[in-house]
């Protein structure tokens, strides 16, 4: 399967302990699942690490480095600025147009809403490992 996971599921998954890292690891160990990011995902991760986590930089540059490695990287596809009620979630529909993704994995109410976008089906981390085991 082709996965986006959004910036919010990547923080959790690093950054406290359930079903995101679950999820992560699944993904990452199951050489039939690839998870594709973009810059503009990492940027936000690096930014909510430190600002809502706390977390230390040297801690954020090893989560950045391990995503780099075990990630493929789309530039996100132009979306109409309606598609969703949050501006600040077009990259994130971008990013899973451009990466042909199976689904975009997210914990967002406002991509949660839309339920898919352009057939791609966007669920709750809970919902997708629940799927995958």
């Amino acid at each position: 399967m082709r996965f986006v996971l959004d910036t919010n599921v990547l923080l959790s998954a690093f950054f406290t302990r359930g079903v995101c890292e679950a999820l992560l690891d699944a993904c990452i160990l199951d050489d039939t699942h690839t998870i594709f990011v973009s810059e503009h995902i990492l940027s936000e991760f690096s930014r909510h690490a430190r600002t809502k986590f706390r977390t230390p930089d040297p801690e954020v540059q090893l989560a950045l480095a391990y995503l780099r490695r075990h990630t493929q990287f789309v530039e996100p596809a132009p979306i109409p600025a309606d598609s969703c009620r949050d501006a600040q979630d077009l990259p994130i529909l971008g990013a899973a147009v451009a990466a042909r993704a199976d689904v975009l994995v997210t914990g967002d109410a406002d991509l949660l809403t839309l339920i898919s976008y352009q057939s791609i089906p966007i669920l709750s981390p809970r919902t997708i490992f629940d799927r995958l085991l």
